[in-house]
């Protein structure tokens, strides 16, 4: 029953994600925005997307004017992004919009309920984030990985 709930839930967000660009819009803008300068990479591994997603969305909110990129001066084959006035100033509209929504789907709740809604999902965002880093994959090839665990013979011989 739980699980299905689950199921639901995070499919009925995701459908209302992809209707509403606002929504990983926000996302990438409050990584960029909690990290000052950060490079695409590490957007990516904290929304858990593939590097080119956020490569696409990130020049989407550059031409916006939302965010600006310039090179890592301590990488040059990197770059660094950071948030603009105007990020700053959607990352406020779009949160007031998903706030108002929010609003909405809790009306009639008790306060209680909303804040018990609230440390709940809290706590799972934590032990999910647990959880994917226990499971990150290691760099590297499959095989090699495996000889370095002792899990397969060696074929030196």
């Amino acid at each position: 029953m739980m699980v299905q709930a689950l199921f639901t839930l995070v499919g009925g967000l995701e459908r209302a994600r992809r209707a509403s660009p606002g929504a990983s819009t926000l996302g990438l803008l409050e990584v960029v925005a909690a990290r000052h300068k950060v490079r695409p990479s590490e957007i990516a591994e904290l929304q858990q997307v593939h590097p080119s997603l956020v490569t696409r969305q990130v020049r989407t909110l550059e031409d916006a004017g939302y965010v600006e990129v310039s090179v890592d001066p301590a990488d040059h084959r990197s770059c660094l992004v950071s948030l603009t006035a105007a990020g700053g100033e959607e990352v406020r509209r779009l949160r007031e919009v998903g706030l108002e929504r929010f609003a909405k789907f809790v009306a009639d709740w008790e306060p209680d309920q909303v804040r018990t809604l609230t440390a709940l999902l809290q706590k799972l965002e934590a032990s999910k984030a647990a959880v994917a880093a226990g499971e990150r994959r290691l760099p590297g090839r499959r095989w090699a990985k495996l000889r370095a665990s002792g899990q397969a013979p060696d074929q030196e011989s």
